[in-house]
């Protein structure tokens, strides 16, 4: 399938995601939703895709925010609507099993901000900006926004950029959790992909379960959490890629996973 908002380049294992939009700042509208949501089901049922590079086109924006002339438009039912669809697809690549890093090449503002917090990973270019900015559209964040900055920066430092609607550059970004590296942007792609081969090398069921015992954890108890992790721990323990991850260590020599 081609698409009109993204380009998609699957390659060696991983599946690069371009939001392709430049003219607007790769804003997403309706379409772009629509797009996102039918890739991320191309990635979950590819099993050559290991993991996944999200970025956007063009030197000035990762994704500048929502379609404003759309939201202009909407009332309480389809807004809450738009909402909810965007929610769903972002928690959908949130949980598709597979090592997402979103390489952020400029603005990532509102929509694209909850986007780049909904992958995994964050690389970001050293000229890029971040904001949570719908207060002051008199709106709040509709896609995660509210939910997942507090879990990356806390609640203080989340509030301050939700109220305030105020951006931050990518140190500041680093400085308080919300990207995971800053490096020049001409090294941008080749770092980020440098960061996901680092985690592909590692067992894909492993990283599939730890991925998935961090994201149930943090709405568990200690307790429950840790119930998860032990039970994840047994389950890698009857893989094929644990007795090859052991016996390559002990042998010292790489091993040669095989998701099994």
């Amino acid at each position: 399938m081609s698409y009109t908002t993204l380009l998609l380049d699957v390659a060696d294992g991983i599946a690069r995601v371009t939001i392709n939009r430049p003219d607007k700042l790769n804003a997403l509208d309706a379409t772009v939703i629509a797009e996102l949501g039918d890739v991320v089901g191309r990635i979950e049922a590819d099993a050559t895709i290991r993991g996944v590079l999200l970025t956007g086109a063009g030197p000035k924006a990762f994704v500048a925010g929502a379609d404003i002339g759309e939201l202009a438009s909407q009332g309480p039912v389809d807004g809450k609507a738009r909402a909810q669809l965007g929610q769903a697809v972002f928690r959908r690549l949130e949980r598709c099993g597979k090592p997402v890093v979103a390489a952020v090449n400029g603005f990532a503002l509102g929509g694209g901000c909850e986007l780049a917090m909904a992958c995994h990973l964050r690389v970001a270019a050293e000229g890029a900006r971040f904001g949570q900015p719908e207060v002051k559209l008199g709106i709040g964040p509709g896609y995660g926004g509210t939910v997942r900055l507090p879990r990356l920066v806390g609640k203080g430092r989340a509030l301050e950029l939700l109220l305030t609607g105020e951006m931050i550059d990518a140190a500041e970004a680093w400085r308080i959790g919300l990207v995971n590296r800053v490096v020049p942007a001409d090294r941008l792609l080749a770092e980020a992909e440098a960061l996901l081969r680092k985690i592909l090398e590692n067992g894909p069921l492993a990283v599939r379960f730890v991925i998935e015992a961090v994201d149930a954890g943090l709405e568990l108890s200690v307790d429950d959490g840790l119930l998860l992790e032990a039970n994840h721990f047994g389950l890698l323990s009857a893989t094929a890629d644990m007795r090859e991850g052991t016996a390559a260590f002990l042998a010292k020599r790489k091993a040669a996973f095989t998701g099994r």
